[in-house]
């Protein structure tokens, strides 16, 4: 694809746009009713619970904590705000510390907004939405298991108190992540922490608080007016 707004802030220091479209599907992963289960289900029946939830769901807003280590700089840097989603391909990621952001999609347009360098990145949602799996699997296109490799992890398949752990791998290549590592709650099937590491070896952590689904958002909040002043750039 074209030059893409996630390139583009690449080369102006900010935190991975990839790696925030992989933050979009996690985010997806979490919108599940409540159902308990004392024991480790098989994976089909696991992985269908959770294709089948989201299917269901209609919205979410959740505050998150992300750390990103790069591993060449060996250094992590920890980012904080508050996720929406609404379906179909309605999205925002507001950043909140340590430095404001946002990111927001419709059907129609893609806009990133950062205030320290009072610029706004827009193009066209179609090239965002049909330019990467998992924001395919998002809109309602993709699907869980035909777009990923899906196993539990080795040699545990929960953690301590008994939740789930699984490994997802692309099937697709190109997509810049080596593996993707979800922990899902075993009452809820909802996401408790997940970390993505690249192929480059750097590691993101996202854990999730203050989940609220179902909270009949409004499309405006899923639009983006430039302040004035702002620095405008279509992006192909």
């Amino acid at each position: 694809m074209a030059l893409s707004a996630i390139e583009c802030l690449k080369k102006r220091r900010l935190p991975k746009l990839r790696e925030t479209f992989f933050i979009f599907f996690l985010t997806a992963l979490i919108l599940a009713p409540h159902s308990l289960r004392a024991e480790v289900p098989t994976l089909e029946d696991l992985v269908s619970r959770i294709q089948e939830n989201y299917e269901k769901a209609g919205d979410l807003k959740a505050g998150f904590i992300q750390e990103t280590t790069i591993k060449t700089l060996k250094k992590t840097e920890r980012e904080e705000g508050v996720v929406y989603l609404k379906k179909p391909k309605k999205m925002l990621w507001d950043y909140t510390r340590p430095k404001a952001k946002k990111l927001v999609i419709n059907p129609k347009k893609a806009w990133l907004y950062v205030p320290d360098d009072n610029i706004v990145y827009v193009q066209d949602a179609k090239k965002v939405l049909n330019s990467r799996l998992l924001i395919k699997f998002l809109t309602g296109v993709g699907r869980l298991k035909e777009d990923f490799q899906v196993r539990y992890t080795h040699p545990r398949e929960t953690d301590e108190r008994g939740n789930y752990l699984l490994e997802l791998v692309p099937r697709q290549a190109g997509l810049g992540i080596d593996r993707l590592l979800l922990t899902i709650d075993r009452d809820d099937y909802r996401i408790v922490s997940c970390s993505l590491t690249d192929l480059y070896g750097n590691l993101t952590k996202i854990a999730f608080r203050d989940l609220k689904v179902n909270n009949n958002l409004p499309d405006s909040l899923f639009t983006f007016s430039p302040p004035p002043g702002a620095n405008v750039q279509a992006v192909p």
